[in-house]
């Protein structure tokens, strides 16, 4: 946030960097037959029913389903809760060999909040448009599916005789839309999380008195810094707009409150100047940025002190991880793990579109600083991008079609055998 006020004081501006992976398939969608199909989209209009909305989400009654879910497919699981009230599921689905590393698929249970008069549908009823078939849910993109396509994707493999080699592990975790520190943050950095001994981590991937001129006021101030923020924004969205660069490879800024005024029984005192006024941002940062240049530009531009401004950062991360190194994972032949994607991908007739950082903020970024290499993917396609936005929907073909996507990445990745390195060869060199 960014606060103008006539006196010093804690003043706070949000911002955030996140980076991730999102690809998108282009495949058509296929029609599954229905008697497949129609107990599959049950569980996820089961899931999508729970009201896990912030302020105040119903972590226990998701925990419950995903444990139950977990009984059924015979797997291993405990709900764990690094912080009181806020649990997050672990499913372990052994594999033949526990030497290697395991494999984790991570999602989360938490969605942002509707606004019900603008729904077309009420946002936890699960509305299936009979003519589309069309699925109307908060969280139905963003990102429950997810979840629900890793189990029932398992669920298809125990069918077929599939047994993995690596263990594979499922989390579904609290918190992501609101920073992710009480569930991801705190189970990257648990005992638990370091004894699971994780290679790759899969995640998903694309609102004085009134009457006299002031000089020198709370707003006057406040608004000449959201002036100065809005042209450094349309400058980075007209090189999106050219094709210059990729929306994950500019500075997003986005206003997201703004707050003044005194308080009255009817509204606001009309008459009298506010003594302090301020504004939230919400600032995704690539890791490419030079984050040293933006927060000199913050302290000079955005909340000068000669204006009588200062700024917090709510909550920030860090572009390197532990080890000083750019938290970016590869996407070429030196990482085998994206080549098992892409091959995998493949094999489930889907296409793998041109791979870009997330801007979102996505629980990736606590992995990321481990060291550990993750990859955001959805399987998500022919759908226009909803997520956090009205009337979020995803059509059940695609749906079912994403579980066929995963459950061909989940038995290439639980397959996978890391070459054996020659000893003697190595001495040599």
């Amino acid at each position: 946030m960014i606060r103008s006020d006539y006196r010093p004081r804690a003043h706070h501006l949000r911002a955030l960097v996140a980076t991730g992976v999102i690809l998108l398939l282009t495949t058509a969608a296929v029609t599954v037959q229905d008697t497949y199909s129609s107990s599959i989209i049950s569980r996820f209009q089961e899931y999508l029913r729970i009201n896990t909305a912030h302020p105040s989400p119903s972590y226990n009654e998701a925990a419950d389903f995903i444990a139950l879910q977990a009984k059924s497919l015979s797997l291993d699981f405990q709900i764990l809760e690094f912080v009181k009230g806020k649990p997050l599921v672990l499913l372990k689905w052994a594999g033949k060999n526990p030497a290697p590393p395991s494999i984790l698929l991570n999602s989360h249970t938490d969605v942002v909040p509707a606004e019900h008069h603008k729904e077309d549908h009420p946002p936890f009823q699960a509305h299936i448009d009979p003519s589309s078939g069309d699925i109307y849910a908060r969280g139905s993109q963003d990102i429950k599916c997810v979840g629900l396509q890793y189990l029932e994707a398992i669920r298809k493999l125990q069918a077929s005789g599939f047994r993995p080699l690596r263990t594979v592990y499922l989390s579904f975790v609290p918190d992501e839309e609101i920073g992710g520190n009480d569930g991801s943050g705190k189970f990257a950095n648990s005992k638990i999380f370091k004894n699971m001994n994780v290679a790759i981590i899969l995640m998903r991937g694309a609102p004085g008195h009134g009457a006299k001129l002031y000089d020198n006021t709370a707003m006057e101030n406040l608004l000449k810094s959201i002036e100065s923020v809005r042209r450094f924004r349309a400058a980075q969205f007209d090189m999106v707009k050219a094709g210059l660069k990729a929306e994950g490879e500019v500075i997003s800024v986005n206003m997201v409150f703004l707050e003044a005024g005194t308080p009255s029984p009817t509204g606001f005192v009309m008459n009298l100047q506010p003594s302090e006024a301020q504004a939230g941002f919400d600032i995704r940062v690539p890791p490419t940025a030079d984050v040293a240049s933006l927060e000199r530009r913050i302290a000079e531009e955005w909340a000068p002190t000669t204006r009588n401004m200062t700024f917090e950062f709510k909550q920030r991360a860090s572009t390197y991880d532990k080890f000083g190194k750019p938290i970016l994972t590869a996407f070429d032949g030196s990482n085998p793990w994206w080549a098992l994607l892409e091959d995998a991908i493949k094999n489930a007739s889907g296409k793998l579109g041109k791979p870009e950082i997330f801007p979102a903020s996505t629980d990736a970024c606590y992995f990321r600083e481990l060291g550990l290499p993750a990859i955001g993917f959805s399987p998500m396609a022919n759908t226009p991008i909803l997520l956090h936005d009205h009337n979020e929907f995803l059509n059940k073909n695609e749906y079912l079609r994403g579980i066929d996507i995963y459950e061909s990445i989940i038995k290439a990745y639980a397959s996978y055998a890391e070459p054996v390195k020659d000893e003697a060869s190595r001495a040599e060199l």
